[in-house]
C-alpha cells in the first residue's frame, strides 16, 4: 500500500481508524493505531460523560475531556492523531476550536455537512480538515462553499457508504439500492473531486469507508480511485479498543441477522447490533424523562424514544441492558479479540495476497 498524503501530512499506512463514540475510540485505541503507521482517531462524542469535572457543565467537560484525550495520545505516540467531531453536536464549534488549539493533526467531521469548519482555522494552524460525506453532490457543495467563503479546500474527503456502523447519511430506502453502494459513491466522488484538483492544482485524496473488512476490500477500493480507507468495526474487537470487554463480546457473539438499522435521535438512521434495549425502544417501551445535556442539536426530548448519549455511554461501560452497540454490517464476522498490531499485519497480508491474485489473473 502506498503512503497517504493528507495536506502534506504523510501517513505510512493508508488506514484510518474511524472515530467511534461514546468512548469506543479514545486515546488508547488512537495511540495504538498511530504507532502502526495509520491514523488514530479520538471520538469527541460524549466525553462530558466520561470526563466529569467539578463545577463544569456537560459541554465544558466535553471540551476538557477532548483536550485531555488529545494530550494523552500525544504523550504516548508521535504518530498521526485525529479527532472525529459530529456536526450535529450542540457544542460543535467549541470542540473544533479545542482540537485546533491542541494542534491535533486532523479533524474528521460528519453527521451533517461541516459548512463553516474552515472559519475556525488560525493563521499558524497546521490541523488538516477532512469532511465525511455520503455523495458526490455533498462533496461538491462543500468544496464550492469552502473555496468561495474561506479560500480553502478539504485536505481529504471521507466517503462513508451505507454499510457503515453508527449514523448513516442516507434514507432508509437508499441503504440497499445499488446506486448508493460504496463502490459507486467512490467512483462518483473521485470524479467530482478531480475537477477541483485540476482547477486548483491540488490533491484531495478520497478515503473509502463503510463495510470495509479485509485486505481484499482495501485493494478493491484503492483500485476504484480511493487513496486510503477508514475502518471502524474492525478495531472494536482489539485489545486496545477503549470499550469494555462486554461491548467487544457483543460483536463476537453477534450473528449476521443481529446487525440492523435503527432510528437515532440525531435524526438519521443508524446501524447497530439489535439487542433487548433496541427492541424495547422500537416497541415504545422507553422514553427519556428529561435531558440535562442538550448534546445534539437535532434531538427533541418530547419526541425522541431514548437518550442516545446515555445509551451509548452505558454500552461503553458494559451495561448492554441499558444501551446498544453501533456496528457496521460486517461486525458479526469478528470471532476473537486481537491486538491492533495483529490486525494491521492481517490487513497487510490480505492486501499482498489480493494483489498477487490479481497479478496471476492478468
Amino acid at each position: 500500500m502506498r503512503e497517504l498524503n493528507i495536506g502534506g501530512l504523510r501517513i505510512a499506512v493508508p488506514i484510518i481508524q474511524g472515530g467511534m463514540g461514546v468512548g469506543i475510540s479514545l486515546s488508547g485505541l488512537a495511540t495504538a493505531v498511530a504507532k502502526e503507521g495509520g491514523v488514530g482517531v479520538i471520538s469527541a462524542a460524549g466525553l462530558g460523560f466520561i470526563h466529569k469535572y467539578s463545577g463544569m457543565s456537560y459541554a465544558e467537560a466535553n471540551a476538557a475531556g477532548l483536550r485531555y484525550e488529545i494530550r494523552k495520545a500525544r504523550e504516548q505516540s508521535s504518530g498521526v492523531i485525529g479527532v472525529n467531531i459530529m456536526v450535529a453536536m450542540t457544542n460543535y464549534s467549541d470542540l473544533v476550536k479545542t482540537a485546533i488549539q491542541e494542534e491535533v493533526d486532523i479533524i474528521f467531521s460528519g453527521a451533517g455537512l461541516p459548512m463553516d469548519m474552515p472559519s475556525h482555522l488560525t493563521p499558524d494552524c497546521k490541523t488538516r480538515l477532512v469532511p465525511i460525506v455520503s455523495s458526490a453532490r455533498a462533496a461538491k457543495i462543500l468544496c464550492d462553499r469552502w473555496k468561495l467563503s474561506y479560500d480553502y479546500l478539504p485536505d481529504a474527503i471521507v466517503v462513508e457508504g451505507p454499510k457503515a456502523g453508527g449514523h448513516l447519511g442516507f434514507k432508509y430506502e437508499q441503504l440497499e439500492q445499488p446506486g448508493y453502494a460504496l463502490e459507486q459513491l467512490i467512483t462518483d466522488v473521485v470524479k467530482e473531486v478531480g475537477y477541483f484538483e485540476e482547477k486548483y492544482q491540488c490533491e484531495i485524496p478520497v478515503i473509502a469507508a463503510g463495510g470495509i473488512y479485509t485486505g481484499e476490500d482495501i485493494v478493491k477500493f484503492l483500485n476504484l480511485g480511493a487513496k486510503g480507507v477508514q475502518l471502524g468495526s474492525r478495531f472494536v474487537t482489539t485489545k486496545e479498543c477503549d470499550a469494555s470487554e462486554k461491548f467487544k463480546v457483543t460483536y463476537i457473539d453477534a450473528d449476521e441477522g443481529d446487525v440492523g438499522v435503527i432510528q437515532s435521535p440525531v435524526g438519521m438512521p443508524g446501524r447497530a447490533i439489535v439487542n433487548n434495549f433496541v427492541r424495547s425502544m422500537k416497541e415504545g417501551l422507553r422514553r427519556p424523562v428529561k435531558c440535562p445535556f442538550h448534546c445534539i442539536r437535532t434531538c427533541n426530548i418530547s419526541t425522541t424514544p431514548y437518550c442516545i448519549v446515555s445509551a451509548l455511554y452505558n454500552a461503553y461501560k458494559g451495561n448492554m441492558q441499558a444501551g446498544f452497540a453501533f456496528a457496521g454490517t460486517n461486525a458479526f464476522r469478528a470471532t476473537h479479540i486481537i491486538t491492533v498490531r495483529e490486525l494491521f499485519e492481517e490487513l497487510k497480508e490480505g492486501v499482498r495476497n489480493a494483489l498477487a491474485e490479481r497479478n496471476l489473473c492478468r
